[in-house]
């Protein structure tokens, strides 16, 4: 190659890269602009991250850090993320299954046969898949863990043939943190963080019963009422967006469980607009391509999108519910791919 056309390919790519890295600043800015007006029109407390091609490209707070609204929150802080939380014990039971300690077939009356007769029905993936035709839990006479096992314990009849219905509730949830306990010794929140949050290196994850924590964000309505207290039940998961990322970069990448098992967990009743273990996903030969899951508990409310195949993550959190976290979601996906998007509203 000629010293003129070296100099010119040089040229080239300098300007081409000047132009992606111009590209990229202006998407930033759109961003940035799109969450502070959801700030701006009170649809957004909270923290915001999104990441693409394994990079941070976006990491921003908005908002307070409880109903008194005289501090403001930084990314340190740790949200409730309500129902991204069973991410947790599915995997926890897949990677059981992997050391051959159990099978997602096998029936729950292998593992609790205290439990009534139906024990002898429910397998381990009705658990997984919400179709074990459990009734919900009596919130009204559950006051710690030991109440939960006792209303299971008083579950005298299931509602409908496990894997013929589909019933999104959290007996589900406990009953497979109740076998994790039972086949491994230890409580579920302890496996959690030995096995889950520190191979991820989610070193800011917390998980309920805790005392004196720092840097929680507390949930609050729009007229600045704060939710109630937690109850000192087991499962429920205050993280980062940080933390949130980790986590699925160690879930897509094969650290905790294989494919095989990931691809178990994202099997769902075959209904539309019915839930996986890992809330909604797809996949293409087997590999996992889309993830998605929100969740929500009091006036904490969070958003997990990922598009494997793009190498694109946004994460959502927030502690003053408005359910606007898909709008605002949906326009960052625009904006990264060059499509026009709508600004959330505040109806």
């Amino acid at each position: 190659m000629s010293f003129y056309k070296q100099v010119f390919l040089f040229f080239a790519i300098l300007l081409l890269s000047t132009n992606n890295i111009f590209a990229q600043a202006n998407k930033i800015r759109q961003i940035d602009s799109l969450m502070k007006w959801s700030h701006r029109i009170g649809v957004f407390n909270g923290n915001v991250l999104v990441a693409q091609n394994n990079k941070i490209i976006y990491n921003a707070s908005f908002g307070f850090t409880d109903a008194t609204k005289t501090k403001n929150l930084t990314p340190d802080y740790r949200f409730n993320i309500g129902s991204i939380t069973k991410e947790f014990s599915a995997v926890a039971l897949l990677q059981l299954q992997e050391l051959g300690t159990l099978k997602v077939e096998d029936h729950v009356s292998q593992y609790m046969p205290e439990l009534n007769k139906w024990v002898h029905e429910v397998a381990i993936k009705d658990l997984l898949q919400y179709t074990s035709g459990i009734p919900d839990v009596n919130w009204k006479k559950i006051k710690n863990d030991q109440d939960l096992f006792e209303g299971l314990q008083l579950v005298d009849s299931l509602d409908f043939k496990p894997g013929t219905q589909y019933d999104y509730h959290n007996n589900n949830l406990f009953l497979r943190q109740f076998i994790i306990e039972r086949l491994t010794g230890m409580p579920f929140n302890r496996y959690a963080e030995k096995f889950i949050f520190k191979p991820c290196k989610m070193t800011s994850s917390v998980m309920t019963p805790f005392e004196n924590e720092k840097n929680i964000a507390q949930g609050f309505n729009n007229s600045a009422v704060a939710d109630k207290a937690d109850l000192p039940i087991t499962g429920g998961t205050y993280l980062t967006t940080s933390d949130l990322l980790k986590w699925s970069k160690c879930l897509h990448s094969n650290t905790l469980i294989n494919s095989s098992s990931l691809f178990e967990l994202g099997k769902h009743f075959n209904l539309p607009d019915t839930q996986s273990s890992l809330g909604q996903t797809q996949f293409k030969d087997g590999k996992l391509i889309e993830h998605l899951h929100d969740g929500r508990a009091g006036n904490y409310e969070a958003l997990l999108v990922s598009d494997v195949n793009e190498k694109l993550t946004i994460i959502l959190l927030g502690n003053n519910y408005n359910g606007k976290l898909f709008e605002i979601s949906d326009a960052i996906t625009s904006i990264l791919k060059n499509e026009k998007y709508s600004l959330p509203k505040n109806k």
